[in-house]
């Protein structure tokens, strides 16, 4: 990752606020640990299909300019810019706290969801391999497994997918929101291209794994006109179900996403934030449920029709994964401490 200046909005929950006098430093990666007692974390919105979710790492390197999830690193004191994408936080224990979750008489097995957050297959993940090992847990419990990751680093763990998805129950998300590389660049500037991730799709399949195409998120004006080639190259790549989200620019997301396409596609910029507002009554963010992943008004209401007969037409389902179905969940078998009597 090629150093940048340090750039982050103002952080409401900081107690203190950097100014430079001189020189703006380079960002720089630093790896930061999380040494938290639980892992699991609860989901309680209306608008997701997951209650579990787990979370290995906290801020991404793939560097999404529209990324939702910013704003949870200025939680820690830290920014949602490049702090965001540089301070990486990782649980160096998750695969012990998930597997002593799982242990706890009142886990019933429910689905768990890597990751609500942030990309539990970013580049960290190929030394540290967290995410792997937390798999690894999952399919000793035969725990059922949800994963949404735009990171093909999951390549390399077919094998234990492929158990997850004989012995519990699995589906995997990849997140293509652009077909057009050029644009794809410009807003995930450290993510593989299109191309790529449609090759990832193309060897899960192959593996007999369920793969959905997540085109999240649409932002208006920009990668609309690329729906129709995105659903038909991921249908053609093996993926069977689709689904998408339009573009949330929640708090400081907002600063980061505008600076971030005024730099990188100047020409288009004000064409996009103008339709952005058209599907959120004028403003730029809309966080109520219920409308914050689908957006109103005229223009929302074009790409929900585009998405749904282009994904009928190349013949993808729309439909979400459930937790409806019986749990696979099973505790192993370990050997007693206690002798037998007999």
């Amino acid at each position: 990752m090629k150093p940048r200046p340090v750039s982050n909005p103002p952080n409401p929950w900081a107690s203190t606020e950097v100014e430079y006098l001189d020189e703006i430093p380079p960002a720089r990666l630093e790896v930061l640990e999380d040494h938290s007692r639980e892992v699991l974390a609860r989901n309680n919105s209306p608008d997701v299909c997951f209650t579990w979710s787990v979370n290995p790492y906290r801020g991404c390197m793939h560097a999404c300019g529209y990324c939702y999830a910013r704003p949870t690193h200025e939680y820690l004191s830290l920014g949602a810019g490049t702090d965001f994408e540089t301070r990486i936080v990782v649980k160096p224990h998750a695969p012990e706290l998930l597997r002593e979750a799982f242990e706890r008489p009142r886990w019933q097995g429910e689905t768990v969801v890597f990751s609500g957050v942030t990309d539990c297959y970013q580049p960290l993940e190929a030394s540290l391999r967290l995410t792997r090992r937390c798999l690894e847990v999952c399919a000793e419990f035969r725990n059922p497994v949800g994963i949404v990751t735009k990171g093909v680093l999951i390549e390399r763990d077919v094998d234990v997918l492929q158990t997850l998805a004989r012995e519990a129950r699995l589906w995997v998300s990849i997140s293509l929101p652009f077909h057009n590389p050029e644009l794809a660049r410009a807003m995930e500037p450290y993510v593989a291209t299109p191309r790529r991730r449609l090759q990832a799709i193309e060897k899960l399949a192959a593996a007999g794994i369920d793969v959905a195409v997540s085109v999240a998120p649409i932002i208006p004006g920009l990668n609309d006109e690329d729906i129709a080639k995105v659903l038909t190259s991921a249908r053609e790549a093996g993926a069977t179900r689709a689904h998408y989200t339009l573009l949330r620019l929640p708090g400081p997301v907002k600063e980061v996403f505008e600076e971030r396409l005024r730099e990188k596609l100047p020409l288009r910029a004000e064409r996009v934030l103008h339709r952005i507002r058209e599907t959120r009554n004028g403003e730029l963010s809309d966080a109520r449920f219920k409308h914050r992943m689908r957006g109103e008004g005229l223009y929302a209401e074009t790409i929900t029709r585009l998405f749904d007969t282009t994904a009928r037409k190349v013949g993808m389902r729309m439909s979400s994964p459930t937790e409806s179905a019986p749990t696979t969940f099973q505790r192993p078998t370990r050997p007693s401490a206690q002798l037998s009597l007999f």
